[in-house]
């Protein structure tokens, strides 16, 4: 049951994470926006309270972005507060010395990651890069070496990859049915 309830937190958070974005990006519809980025921080709290590997990987994105200065709208405000108010109150994790140089490991990947998706520049060096960063590939890379050293359990990495297909199927839902 454990596995099953951190599988869906991580494929609904993903899901309603790529809604929320597409609707503000693309509709402008900031209610929607803000309702489903609600939604998407409760679903990654409840991971993040159930399991120090999601604690880790959804705390590093969320730094991550904010280094990244790709937190741009109201719905990622929203989407935070939920977040860290469902997180706290769910329960935090006991953190140790390895749990803090897991996230910040993670928060590099997911920096690398935002500095390279949409960049106009890494796009011109080849379709190798633009593919690497259009699919967010270095926290996927950073996440798999962390699992190979240890530091990560796989069933993370399977749950990070059930996250990023979520967002797939959220991207192409909304592109056919909703733009």
């Amino acid at each position: 049951m454990f596995n099953i309830v951190l599988a869906l937190s991580y494929f609904l958070s993903g899901f309603f994470m790529k809604l929320s974005d597409d609707f503000y990006d693309e509709k402008s519809n900031v209610r929607k926006a803000i309702f489903l980025g609600i939604v998407c921080g409760l679903f990654t709290a409840l991971a993040c309270s159930i399991d120090l590997d999601a604690t880790c990987i959804f705390i590093a994105i969320l730094i991550g972005n904010i280094f990244a200065l790709k937190v741009d709208g109201i719905h990622h405000i929203a989407t935070m507060a939920s977040f860290i108010i469902a997180f706290i109150l769910l329960g935090l994790p006991n953190f140790t010395l390895l749990s803090v140089i897991t996230i910040i490991i993670c928060m590099v990947g997911a920096m690398i990651d935002e500095l390279g998706n949409d960049n106009e520049k890494i796009y011109e060096k080849g379709k190798f890069l633009e593919t690497f960063f259009e699919y967010r590939c270095a926290l996927k890379v950073v996440i798999l070496l962390l699992v190979l050293f240890g530091l990560l359990n796989i069933w993370s990495f399977i749950y990070f990859i059930c996250f990023e297909f979520a967002y797939e199927i959220a991207r192409f839902l909304f592109e056919k049915y909703i733009l």
